[in-house]
C-alpha cells in the first residue's frame, strides 16, 4: 500500500527487488573482510534485509559469483568444528562494486528528483 494513507492503492514501487540487491552488498562486504556464508547473513541486515538474508539466496549468489570469478573461496578447517568456505573478492568483484555503485548512485539521482516533483505538486494538500 502507498504509505500517505490517502488511498489503500497498491504500490508496485513499494516492492524492491532486494535479490538484486544483495550481490553488491556481499562483495562490499566482502572486501571490507573475507567472511563464511553465515557471517554474511548477519552482517546483510545493516543493508536492510530484515532477520539477515535467506540462506538459499546467500548461498546461491556466492557460488553464481565464484563461477563468474567475482568472488573465491577456500576451505577453512582451523578450530573445532566442521571445514568451513571462507569467502573474499576478486579484483573482477572490486570492478562490479564499482559498477554497481554507479548504478545506485543514478538511481539515488532520479528518485531524488522524483521526490522533488511529488512535493512540488503534493505540498500544498
Amino acid at each position: 500500500m502507498c504509505g500517505h494513507g490517502r488511498n489503500k492503492h497498491a504500490c508496485e514501487c513499494q516492492k524492491p527487488r532486494m535479490e538484486r540487491f544483495i550481490q553488491p552488498c556481499m562483495l562490499l562486504l566482502l572486501y571490507e573482510k573475507p567472511a563464511h556464508g553465515y557471517e554474511l547473513m548477519d552482517s546483510l541486515k545493516e543493508f536492510g534485509f530484515e532477520d539477515g538474508a535467506d540462506p538459499g539466496l546467500v548461498y546461491r549468489n556466492l557460488r553464481k559469483l565464484e563461477k563468474e570469478g567475482r568472488v573465491e573461496s577456500e576451505w577453512e578447517t582451523k578450530g573445532a568444528g566442521p571445514a568451513k568456505r571462507l569467502y573474499k573478492v576478486t579484483p573482477e568483484g572490486i570492478d562490479l562494486i564499482h559498477s554497481c555503485s554507479l548504478h545506485i548512485r543514478n538511481n539515488i539521482e532520479r528518485l531524488g528528483y522524483f521526490l522533488k516533483r511529488y512535493e512540488q505538486n503534493f505540498s500544498k494538500d
